[in-house]
């Protein structure tokens, strides 16, 4: 028997992250949208690509939530996204309101359910979903740290004209303008970044990292990014329902990890078959850690603004 997993919202980083799943065969689909016509015109789409890529797993649309019933993973993307000279924060009451409606259904079909969250601002997101679905923190994780990892990732390759793969990196802390890449931490080959690139174009790297959502904004001019975004929701949701304990950066609630207590941030976690299986808390330099203050304090405002 296949997995099966629910996708919530149709928009662009649902329908992609819904195609992917479906094309890979991961698990039979089930795509929500609250558009009539929406998510069954989209699922249907994808389904009638079936025998062309090969795949025999089954893709639905619906406008509600009886179908959902059972799911292994729940990724929720749905919510407004940004508008130029919007911040991440800006989307927060309105995309409050339509996540804790999401998860109120899915968390009560899927009571056993890994809900991945992916809807901005990211950690208070996570926080409202996990306080409304009353789940164990395990079951409830923000995907964050692994996209801006791979966009880290992504710009240090460029730098030195390497695969990506050859890249090993880590960011750190809040989805959002104060997320802390780890610049020691970041290795080409096995090779400090540090002593491959000069410090003046590591910094402007940095710079990019925290702001590389907004630079994608800009350019789209009416919405947000959704290939790497969805590719991100793809591997977490893997790691889980594969059991490959994975080690990404997502957003976790930590209780105590890196001086952080009852909030979700960005840390390196070990997903498995159990969700969110362990939190892996290093030293960080008294510079980092100071970083790390400083967007945990961005989250906390984020939070209280939603009076959770």
């Amino acid at each position: 028997m296949r997995n099966k997993v629910t996708v919530v919202g149709a928009g662009n980083v649902g329908a992609t992250t819904a195609q992917r799943i479906f094309d890979g065969g991961y698990a039979d689909v089930v795509l929500v949208d609250i558009v009539d016509g929406l998510p069954q015109g989209k699922a249907l789409d994808m389904l009638e690509s079936g025998p062309i890529l090969g795949t025999d797993s089954s893709i639905v649309g619906t406008n509600g939530y009886e179908e959902t019933e059972g799911s292994d993973v729940v990724v929720v993307t749905s919510g407004i996204a940004r508008k130029p000279g919007m911040s991440r924060d800006d989307l927060l009451l309105t995309n409050m309101k339509i996540v804790t409606s999401v998860v109120e259904q899915t968390s009560k079909f899927s009571p056993n359910g890994v809900h991945l969250i992916v809807t901005n601002p990211l950690d208070a997101m996570a926080q409202q979903a996990l306080k409304v679905t009353g789940f164990p923190s395990n079951q409830v994780v923000g995907m964050a740290g692994i996209l801006d990892t791979a966009r880290y990732r992504t710009f240090l390759a460029e730098e030195l004209g390497v695969s990506v793969n050859s890249v090993s990196a880590y960011v750190l802390g809040g989805h959002g303008d104060t997320m802390v890449p780890i610049t020691r931490l970041a290795t080409i080959g096995g090779i400090p970044a540090e002593e491959l690139i000069p410090k003046d174009r590591l910094d402007a790297i940095v710079e990019r990292v925290r702001f590389a959502g907004g630079e994608l904004v800009k350019l789209f001019g009416n919405g947000s990014a959704y290939y790497a975004p969805a590719a991100s929701a793809i591997e977490m949701a893997e790691a889980y329902l594969k059991d490959k304990k994975r080690i990404i950066p997502s957003a976790a609630l930590c209780e105590g990890e890196f001086g952080v207590d009852g909030y979700f941030i960005g840390v390196p976690t070990v997903i498995g078959a159990g969700g969110i299986e362990k939190i892996l808390e290093f030293k960080l330099l008294p510079e980092e850690q100071e970083m790390l203050n400083g967007t945990l304090e961005a989250v906390k405002k984020t939070v209280a603004e939603t009076k959770l």
